[in-house]
């Protein structure tokens, strides 16, 4: 393994750890409003949206609604399995399985 990754991994991982720590340090026995508790449950969701819409939608930088963007259609699947209550494994693994076939059948 490169340097660069190497230390970029620990660089990341270092600065993860200090912004749970240091919220667990600042925040300590004090109590969290219960709306702020119910906002806070979100997080995760909007940002690992705000991390894979860009993907999906604009693959080359350019939005593309199209049929034959493999992205898209490979999100529309997983997001189904999703609906259906599907396990992470089989969402991914759908989502994987239509981007493996859309990739392997486009020239």
């Amino acid at each position: 393994m490169r340097i660069e990754v190497m230390l970029t991994i620990l660089v990341m991982a270092a600065a993860t750890f200090a912004t749970r720590f240091s919220s667990q340090a600042l925040l300590g026995n004090t109590s969290i409003p219960p709306w702020f508790q119910r906002l806070l449950k979100h997080v995760p969701t909007a940002m690992l949206t705000a991390l894979i819409a860009p993907a999906i939608f604009a693959p080359q930088g350019i939005v593309s609604f199209a049929i034959d963007n493999p992205y898209l259609l490979a999100g529309m699947a997983a997001a189904f399995l999703a609906y259906l209550r599907q396990s992470p494994i089989v969402t991914m693994g759908g989502g994987m399985i239509v981007m493996l076939t859309m990739r392997s059948f486009t020239i």
